[in-house]
């Protein structure tokens, strides 16, 4: 008889340290999925917040992409126009030497007068052009400033973008 209450006994001291172990095992794995899960939500927000950025400047990227297509274009017509200055000036030139070449060889006062008189247009017109082709060259390099300007600025949305990425990289490994 001693033997079942004995029996009992031990078996009901030994259950309770069994649920204590129990407990604390399960409150400390309780509290390492709790850490782990808040590391996780850390972690979580701040990838969130970081693709946010990369958006962001994936439109800025976009927008100033738009406005150095319109500057290269105004850099574009710019020289455009400065070329065809240039032209018209080396065709008015060649006018005026081949007239000079008339005005020597004319046989009478009329085509020596017609000769005279297209050398004044033709030189009245190059004066023109000369004073154009300052304000060509001015507005040329106005637009290359400007569009080094929006190049400058597209460099540095570039290099925004490829530090993001280096984040997300890192956060992703």
């Amino acid at each position: 008889m001693h033997r079942v209450p004995l029996s009992l006994l031990l078996s009901l001291l030994v259950v309770p340290v069994g649920f204590g172990q129990s407990t604390s095992t399960n409150s400390q794995v309780t509290e390492a999925l709790l850490t782990e899960i808040r590391q996780l939500r850390l972690e979580l927000q701040g990838t969130a917040a970081t693709i946010q950025r990369v958006q962001i400047v994936m439109y800025r990227l976009q927008a100033q992409a738009d406005v150095l297509n319109r500057a290269t274009g105004r850099e574009d017509h710019a020289r455009e126009e400065c070329n065809q200055a240039q032209q018209q000036r080396t065709y008015l030139t060649r006018q005026i030497e081949a007239f000079q070449t008339r005005l020597q060889g004319a046989q009478n006062a009329q085509e020596k007068s017609a000769a005279e008189q297209a050398i004044a247009n033709f030189r009245s017109n190059l004066e023109v052009l000369a004073a154009e082709d300052t304000e060509c060259r001015a507005r040329a390099t106005e637009a290359e400033i400007q569009l080094r300007a929006e190049q400058a600025k597209m460099s540095d949305l570039e290099d925004q973008l490829d530090k993001l990425d280096k984040i997300l990289e890192k956060s992703g490994k």
